[in-house]
Parts: C-alpha cells; structure tokens; sequence
C-alpha cells in the first residue's frame, strides 16, 4: 500500500468520522438529564508556565501537556460583572453576557460603552468587568468537547489566527488547529503564560460535513452554560493587557 492510500485511510478512519453515526445533543439529553451539563475545563496557568492542565481521562486529577491539537467547534465572548468582590460559590454576576455586546443585568446595556467594561475601573487598573473567551475544542477520538477560557491577554493572538485562517477561506471549524502556551512578560516584569495557536491540517470534506453538524449543536448548548466561577481575586491584573497573573507577592517571592 502506498504512502497515499495508508494517509487516506487513516483520514477515513480517525476520531472525527467515527462521529459521524453520534447524535451529540441527543447523548445530553438522555445521560445528562436534570444533571449539570458542564463541559471539562483545560486550563491555562499564571506565572509564565508553559503547560496546559489538561482533565485526566479516569480521574478528576488533572495531567500537564505542552501542546494538544482539536477543531475549534465554537467560540464566544464571556463577560461578567460583580458589583461586590466575588468570593466564591455559583452566584452568577450581577450583569453578564455571552455575546460582548449586550450586557444582561445590572446595569445592562452596551457593553462597549460601559464604564464597567473600561480599563481602569477595577483593582489594579482592570476593568471592573472581567473580558474572557470561551472556545469549545474537540480532540480527535472523543465526542464530548472540552473548554478553554482564555483571558484577555492571549484574544490578540487569537484573533490574529482567525484572520490568517479566514485569509485563506478557513472557518476555525474546518481545520484542526494546534495550541500550545508561551511565556510573556507584562511592561512590570510579571511573567504570565500566553496561548498561542498554529494550523495543524485541514479537515476532508467528510469530516467538515459532520463537525459542521456538531458545531451548531455545541453553539445551542453554550448558551446553557454557566458562568465561570472560579477566578483569582488575590491575583495581579495587567493593567495593559488585563491578563489575571500570579500574586505580586508569589511572583518576587
């Protein structure tokens, strides 16, 4: 067998056509019924570090990866506003929104205008609303996507890949793209880790055909999804980037 029909046949043969018999809303439904449907978080450390934590397969422990690869099925905008300091629990914000435009609550509105929504108007120089972006990835051989929330300080990179993927007619959900974390270094010398991301192939019409079905089934999904509670509120914010970093005092130890 040649090098070009053992490629073709591991293509037609990988995670993502194994998807194509998998009703993914109806998976939810029926097992996460009245349960909280919830999706596993990867999570992006502070402090410069340069591996993902990454939801172990049989456990709740969690592993550390320098890189992993997934199609992008969705991905949006993730605001929340508390007007008291958040200090844990599933309270939601007293105003939030899953567009980046539209605030829901108090005090609602536009959220481009939105004095909360400026840089200055938290601790630190932040901004009183916390800007994140949630992107939901699926990693060949499983059905049920992973989240990762990335913070202000990785969007710029993010959105510069859009761009160069959308320069060549690519949608995020057509490609297999490549994540991995670097670290930077904020104008007062706090080190925090960025994510950066690279096109790993381009999916076959087979397989754009049914990630495209599940894209619009994780999009409905999403907005059931809560809003993120867990956040670091003894952390350092870069007033430039807003990039939520270590604690001054565990950085300079």
């Amino acid at each position: 067998m040649s090098s070009e029909e053992n490629t073709a046949l591991s293509v037609q043969t990988n995670g993502f056509v194994a998807l194509a018999n998998s009703d993914f809303t109806a998976m939810v439904n029926e097992e996460l019924d009245g349960l909280d449907i919830g999706f596993e978080r990867i999570k992006i450390p502070s402090g410069g570090v340069t591996m993902f934590e990454m939801p172990a397969e049989d456990s709740d422990d969690t592993i550390s990866v320098k890189e992993f690869s997934g199609v992008i099925l969705h991905h949006h905008p993730l605001f929340s506003y508390y007007k008291n300091k958040y200090t844990g629990g599933n309270n939601p914000p007293d105003c939030g929104s899953f567009d980046g435009v539209t605030g829901v609550g108090n005090p609602s509105g536009n959220c481009k205008v939105c004095p909360f929504n400026q840089f200055g108007s938290g601790e630190n120089g932040s901004k009183a609303c916390k800007n994140r972006r949630r992107v939901y990835i699926l990693r060949e051989g499983e059905v049920f996507p992973l989240l990762l929330s990335l913070p202000t300080g990785s969007l710029k990179a993010f959105t510069r890949y859009i761009k160069q993927q959308l320069s060549k007619g690519r949608k995020l959900n057509s490609i297999v793209t490549r994540f991995a974390l670097k670290k930077a270094v904020n104008s007062g010398g706090i080190a925090y880790s960025q994510a950066v991301f690279a096109l790993d192939r381009v999916l076959t019409p087979d397989e754009y055909v049914i990630i495209g079905r599940l894209s619009e089934q994780v999009k409905t999904l999403s907005g059931h999804i809560g809003y993120d509670t867990s956040t670091n509120e003894d952390s350092y914010v870069d007033p430039e980037t807003g990039e939520i970093i270590e604690p001054l005092k565990a950085v300079r130890g």
